[in-house]
């Protein structure tokens, strides 16, 4: 099976690759391939021929969206677009990532699958969009708060800070799933190598806020979690454009439902990441 993977120099795409083997993978990412000029991606689609394409590459930086919206859909929505164009052209399946961010975090329990999106960011609206331009027919990994070894992520954040700081403080009234890229990675493979259509929420298990995420951060390297201390959004230092979701937690519903494995909570990836950063 021929496997094309787009955006594989990220955090994600990195870790998924070498779970690709034994098949012959082709992994594109600027400047090789800039899936959001329609000709170059149709006519790469075209060269290599997969049989799968797992699309990786998204613009993430979601304050920076609020004020490059045209980025933001081009490179979210609209090369999901390209990419899903091309799919069609050879036959491939496409299983392409999305976010939390596409609701707006009102809900009191966590979002299942079939609760209806209302982002309230650019970054959320443009995700909400490439899930629509990937179609019904492709895989839709919606995943949150994603941290791992490759990359820039809040545990290599939380580690530096811990080491320059002798207090922190994250905020408490944001909840989500942490998940890891060692967990999500494998997930993400046999999803799209399954051909698996539909929206299918993967995270790690275990609800907290980033105040007791970052504490569990603190703990798992070893040192006081009392260093890290709490705060509202509302009292954050600093200006922060893109409202972010109070309830982002995940329900892993249609994962349950198609009697595929639960994801670990994510104390034990954390625990092994933080091994291999320190």
């Amino acid at each position: 099976m021929k496997i094309l993977v787009t955006g594989a120099n990220g955090q994600l795409g990195t870790e998924l690759l070498p779970l690709l083997e034994p098949h012959e993978v082709v992994a594109v990412d600027l400047p090789e391939l800039d899936i959001t000029d329609r000709a170059l991606v149709l006519g790469a689609m075209h060269d290599i021929s997969p049989d799968i394409v797992i699309n990786c590459a998204a613009i993430t930086a979601v304050d920076d969206c609020e004020s490059k919206v045209d980025l933001a859909y081009n490179v979210n929505a609209m090369a999901v677009r390209h990419v899903a164009e091309g799919c069609r052209a050879v036959g491939a399946h496409l299983t392409s990532i999305s976010t939390d961010y596409v609701f707006d975090g009102s809900k009191d329990s966590p979002y299942n699958e079939w609760d209806t999106p209302n982002p309230m960011s650019v970054y959320g609206r443009s995700k909400l969009a490439g899930e629509i331009e990937a179609g019904l027919d492709a895989t839709i990994v919606r995943t949150a708060w994603v941290c791992g070894e490759y990359g820039h992520n809040m545990v290599k954040t939380i580690l530096r800070l811990l080491g320059e700081h002798d207090t922190l403080t994250f905020v408490s009234d944001q909840v989500g799933h942490p998940t890891f890229t060692s967990d999500l990675a494998p997930v993400v493979r046999d999803l799209a190598i399954s051909r698996r259509p539909g929206l299918f929420h993967v995270t790690n298990q275990g609800a907290v806020s980033w105040f007791e995420f970052a504490q569990e951060v603190a703990r798992a390297a070893g040192a006081d979690p009392e260093r890290v201390g709490p705060c509202t959004t509302d009292e954050l230092p600093g200006s922060y454009p893109a409202p972010r979701p109070a309830n982002s937690v995940l329900d892993n519903m249609a994962m349950r439902l198609s009697g595929l494995s639960e994801t670990r909570d994510f104390r034990e990836p954390l625990a092994e990441l933080v091994t291999r950063l320190t």
